[in-house]
């Protein structure tokens, strides 16, 4: 199962999932100009993030946003990436969030399942109900896919709706949280973790416990670490003796070489330096923690 497979890396190489948010602009100058087509450099600047950082992280989540921007072009990007994380034996996260129903859906669940644009697992909005999941769960169950579905998210904009009150008291994440624990509840892997994974920021300490309590068989995506203002300490409430969970950094790794003056052609080797150094930082939490 891709759950039990993400687990042991995090075993292995620490908790870091490497976001390939990758826009155009933080291409240092020299780099894209060796390069005769867009293309090949955002591609190439790409497999060098990989290749410098593939034995210190987990997995790596390409947001394709930054790929559809570029048009046709960054979708060849984005298949080339994705394809490229396979060969090395590495996991993928398609960041797509989306979030339809019926026919759509199942496209959808085709679309990044299956041919040009297959990753191991994909992100999914859920607030337009549980209907609009199950279309990907058949591809959970044979083809040993997985979710990481919209839960409590860390922009300002969550209290819009993810905090209104039902009149059972529950707050809506709360209601999808249960919901999503009982899809889940098919999807076991060995190391008790569910495939059906949940995006939860890191910036809510206040609720952490309490959510990796509640939903203990649920592995956790945690975006908000670094740029957004999550801790080592943050990230360490929401995971299990340094698992059950994976910390996202996008620009904090892409961009590592901007904290070094006259190291723009080792934005690399920065970034390979900043996955450790997030590495070294959750470890040391977890380690006080034991």
């Amino acid at each position: 199962m891709i759950i039990d497979r993400l687990f042991e890396n995090v075993e292995k190489k620490g908790p870091v999932c490497v976001g390939l948010d990758t826009a155009v602009e933080y291409i240092p100058k020299e780099f894209l100009n060796k390069y005769t087509s867009l293309e090949e450099a955002v591609f190439r600047f790409n497999q060098k993030i990989i290749d410098a950082t593939f034995d210190t992280a987990a997995c790596y989540k390409p947001q394709i946003a930054y790929y559809e921007a570029l048009g046709i072009m960054g979708l060849q990007v984005y298949k080339k990436t994705l394809e490229y994380i396979k060969s090395l034996g590495g996991i993928s996260i398609g960041d797509i969030k989306r979030g339809d129903i019926a026919k759509t859906a199942e496209m959808y669940a085709k679309a990044h399942f299956s041919g040009d644009f297959e990753c191991d697992a994909v992100t999914l909005n859920p607030y337009m109900g549980m209907d609009s999941i199950e279309p990907y769960l058949k591809y959970v169950k044979t083809c040993e896919k997985g979710l990481f579905v919209l839960l409590r998210t860390s922009n300002p904009g969550a209290a819009d709706i993810e905090y209104i009150e039902g009149a059972d008291g529950k707050r809506v994440y709360e209601t999808v949280g249960d919901k999503i624990g009982q899809i889940g509840k098919d999807y076991i892997g060995k190391h008790g973790y569910s495939s059906i994974g949940a995006v939860v920021g890191c910036t809510h300490v206040d609720e952490a416990k309490k959510l990796r309590e509640k939903f203990s068989n649920m592995f956790f995506l945690i975006p908000g670490y670094g740029a957004q203002g999550g801790t080592a300490e943050d990230v360490a409430l929401y995971m299990r003796n340094g698992n059950g969970g994976i910390v996202n950094s996008s620009r904090g790794i892409l961009l590592a070489y901007k904290n070094f003056e006259g190291r723009e052609m080792e934005f690399d080797l920065c970034a390979r330096e900043e996955a450790l150094k997030i590495r070294r930082e959750i470890d040391a939490v977890k380690l006080c923690n034991l």
